[in-house]
């Protein structure tokens, strides 16, 4: 028993000093709120210069509160108290979500006359569950944390026995993400970190960058971004939550890469490393609920559903009818039009085109906000199956083709860590083709 406890003290300080350090290297490598680059990036910082986002000042809370952690505790828990402790705490987000939304709709409801008091009671539950949530984080960060490194390594990703980097995040508010593309074409020139900023905000220091520079720009929420710990938004949803956790993983892994060493220099570098952490997250987060949340049909229930495969010499079975409308093909052809439509320098035919599919998506539940150039400058960096906004674009294709044709997550990581162009990646795609079809 003495042993034991002196294992976990000891991978408890290990892990820490690790997280420290990593952490404080990435602070030195980024000295400023935002990053600083060519003119045109500059006078963006400038239009936003009153919301960026303070990188150095979050970084040194999340490190604090890292180190405060006391991660041991859940060594001592069994696998099914350490899933029932998650699930339980994503219920609780959710509770406090749900009064959240019923509060803010209290003040919009021009019905209600005097909403402070209307809300007294919902708010006094929102503050108590909000406190029980702060309370339980820290420990289910820790858990969710260990689970995702514990299918890592049973995918090979070890060194000496441990996952490294090691995986680290913080459920924390996210800034926003400022985009900027060029009106002629589609194009991820400039992105900034704001804060948190309401609708009419966004659409105001949206415009004033259009109007001032000529450019398409949007403001889009983020579900995590990867400083160290990487940040992961509060969500009820394992599914999700899974996923951030192991796509942001991702690219601290690639940093020690070419792709990630890279991810600034081209937007198709962008795209591979995005996708590629998307497709890992999306694989890690199935692997991690099927190993430790079966007694939790609600959670497994967040799984997309897997088609299956045909079997050999099985009779074909009809194609299901398609859905009613189709996202995902709806938005590629979307993308398809606007791209040749910026290809002959229609830029105000595609502008109003975009404008009339976003009233269409809207009017079938999707609430895009702005469908503009930024929008596929930012979405058509994350190419996993069924989001369209890649349109042609074969990278995406090219990246799920490869991890079919891979033996294992490990191997197809190994094989993308090194790829940093669309020529590369479509060479490696050709060759694992000719190889597959080799008689055996």
């Amino acid at each position: 028993m003495v042993q034991r406890l002196r294992r976990i003290a000891w991978q408890s300080i290990r892990t820490r000093l690790i997280l420290a350090g990593i952490a404080l290297a990435f602070m030195a490598a980024v000295p400023a709120d935002t990053p600083g680059g060519n003119s045109l990036n500059d006078r963006v910082l400038g239009k936003a210069r009153n919301v960026l986002f303070n990188y150095v000042a979050w970084e040194a809370e999340a490190i604090a509160d890292k180190l405060n952690q006391q991660t041991g505790i859940s060594a001592y828990l069994t696998e099914a108290e350490r899933s029932r402790y998650v699930h339980d705490y994503l219920k609780l987000v959710g509770r406090l979500q749900d009064l959240n939304s019923r509060i803010n709709a209290v003040y919009t409801d021009p019905a209600v006359r005097d909403p402070v008091s209307s809300s007294v009671d919902l708010r006094a539950q929102r503050d108590a569950v909000r406190a029980e949530v702060d309370r339980q984080q820290p420990l289910a960060e820790s858990i969710i944390e260990g689970q995702v490194a514990s299918v890592l390594r049973d995918e090979g990703f070890t060194t000496l026995g441990e996952v490294l980097p090691a995986v680290s995040s913080h459920i924390t508010e996210l800034p926003m993400l400022l985009v900027v593309s060029p009106r002629d074409r589609i194009r991820f020139d400039v992105a900034v970190n704001v804060i948190n900023l309401s609708a009419d905000q966004m659409t105001a220091l949206e415009d004033s960058i259009d109007r001032a520079l000529n450019v398409s720009s949007l403001i889009v929420p983020l579900g995590g971004l990867s400083l160290y710990p990487s940040m992961v938004i509060q969500s009820p949803y394992a599914a999700s939550v899974f996923e951030v956790v192991a796509h942001e993983w991702t690219h601290h892994y690639l940093y020690f890469f070419p792709l990630g060493l890279t991810y600034a220099e081209a937007a198709d570098t962008r795209t591979i490393n995005e996708t590629t952490a998307t497709l890992l997250g999306k694989e890690v987060a199935r692997k991690t609920i099927e190993r430790f949340y079966q007694d939790y049909p609600d959670i497994l229930a967040q799984l997309p559903k897997e088609q299956p495969k045909p079997q050999p010499g099985a009779t074909p079975q009809a194609s299901p009818a398609p859905p009613a409308f189709d996202y995902g093909a709806v938005m590629n052809q979307t993308r398809v039009i606007v791209d040749l439509l910026l290809r002959f320098k229609l830029i105000v035919p595609a502008e109003l085109f975009m404008e009339r599919q976003r009233l269409l998506f809207v009017a079938h539940g999707y609430p895009i906000r702005k469908l503009n150039q930024a929008y596929f400058a930012f979405y058509g960096g994350y190419q996993s199956p069924g989001t369209g906004a890649g349109g042609a674009d074969p990278i995406g294709p090219a990246i799920t083709e490869i991890r079919q044709r891979s033996k294992s997550l490990k191997a197809w990581l190994e094989t993308m860590r090194s790829i940093t162009s669309r020529d590369q990646l479509l060479a490696v795609r050709d060759a694992l083709e000719r190889e597959d079809a080799q008689p055996r």
